[in-house]
């Protein structure tokens, strides 16, 4: 075991703390020193369960990457289970987590914590500058909690008891762990699904939702994994010196910004689809722009590694694997 620290990945069955796991792995940390609970073996909204583990396993160090989540029809039809829950698993976990002396804690956070109509591309600033968008609010609202959660607590507890609780806001991800469903998914692991099925049919046209002239910004889910280690990583005062303490999250994003036009392309060359894409303004765009400003973080020497395409084309191979499987 030597040295290593033992670290608690909540939420790993998800899309990010899997990748967040298998990042620590890559970087040499035991599989033993790693510990993860499904959600049949910890509910964390259940305080006394959280307390019981935090006892029982000791870790020195904690990824918070476990939340309720879903899209825009999950969000609408269940606001009361996304802003509960979401509170529950933060406040059950941080408190707790600062109870058994765990130092050093990663809140994983969400981009629609920003306002509607924040400032393109979003900084940190924008934070509480604005209303947020209505479908989401309650999850979003639940997100910003867990942020300053972890801000006051450093801030009451930092000099007196050497905290130190960190909050990454990732933008849209996708890669391995993506949900590929028909309905629920999100725009790259629907799009391939749409070409994939468009290429085993043989059709000459793929029809994309929207006018398709939006501009959206996507991250490798392993990137934010990358990132998220690199943060959690960072000494103390390097981290002190590019944030406050009242605005001490950090935005994670690729800093590239493709059309969903684009984008469509880009699946459909990844796929091999050699048909026609059409756009069907009818159906709605959402905003025009969506960029996160991660200048914070690219100032303290952390970039992305895997580009759009090269990211796309692994993507479509796991998915291809799943394929198989079901």
């Amino acid at each position: 075991m030597g040295d290593q620290p033992k670290i608690y990945v909540a939420g790993h069955r998800g899309m990010v703390g899997s990748a967040i796991v298998r990042k620590l792995k890559e970087s040499g940390q035991l599989s033993e020193n790693i510990i993860t609970r499904t959600h049949a073996e910890l509910d964390l909204t259940n305080q006394l369960a959280v307390k019981d583990f935090f006892q029982s396993e000791k870790p020195d160090e904690v990824y918070l990457a476990a939340a309720k989540v879903g899209g825009i029809h999950a969000n609408n039809t269940y606001p009361a289970e996304f802003i509960y829950e979401n509170l529950m698993i933060q406040n059950n976990v941080v408190d707790t987590a600062f109870h058994s002396g765990v130092k050093k804690l990663l809140f994983l956070g969400s981009s629609c914590i920003y306002p509607k109509l924040a400032k393109q591309p979003m900084s940190e600033a924008e934070l509480l500058t604005g209303k947020l968008e209505t479908t989401n609010e309650p999850y979003a609202i639940a997100k910003i909690a867990g942020i300053k959660l972890c801000e006051s607590y450093n801030r009451q507890y930092g000099e007196s008891h050497k905290i130190d609780y960190r909050s990454v806001m990732p933008t849209n991800l996708y890669g391995p762990g993506d949900n590929y469903h028909p309905e629920n998914s999100h725009v790259i692991p629907a799009l391939l699904r749409r070409f994939h099925e468009a290429k085993l049919a043989k059709q000459d046209v793929v029809t994309v939702w929207g006018s398709g002239t939006p501009f959206r910004e996507f991250l490798h889910v392993d990137d934010m994994a990358s990132a998220s280690v690199y943060v959690m990583n960072l000494e103390k005062t390097i981290y002190d010196q590019h944030t406050s303490p009242m605005q001490a999250h950090i935005n994670v994003g690729s800093g590239r910004e493709v059309s969903i036009g684009e984008l469509a392309k880009l699946v459909g060359k990844a796929v091999g689809f050699e048909g026609e894409i059409e756009f069907d303004p009818s159906k709605p765009d959402g905003p025009p722009r969506k960029l996160m400003n991660s200048e914070r973080l690219n100032s303290l020497g952390w970039t992305p590694e895997i580009d759009l395409e090269e990211g796309l084309s692994k993507t479509y191979k796991i998915f291809l694997e799943i394929e198989k499987v079901s």
